[in-house]
């Protein structure tokens, strides 16, 4: 049973990875001509990464509830989705 529940809490992830509607956070990687925006979420990023945790909680929301936007330039975006 517990090998079912990761299995599906892993597919959860995936689809959080690709959902285009419910995220908080967008992350402009790379430099012109190869910039891409990543779409993700705050929590995820927080607790997966101390790095990101850092940056965001210096560019938490504001009250309007804006999308937090972060850019990362010294990073490929075919590197950060490996990363993400």
């Amino acid at each position: 049973m517990s090998t079912q529940f990761f299995s599906k809490l892993s597919q959860n992830y995936i689809e959080l990875l690709k959902d285009n509607e419910y995220y908080d956070v967008t992350i402009e990687v790379g430099e012109d001509p190869n910039v891409k925006i990543f779409r993700a979420h705050m929590n995820i990023l927080c607790y997966r990464s101390p790095y990101l945790r850092r940056n965001l909680a210096s560019n938490k929301k504001n009250n309007d509830n804006f999308l937090v936007h972060i850019k990362l330039p010294n990073i490929s975006p075919e590197i950060f989705q490996c990363i993400l």
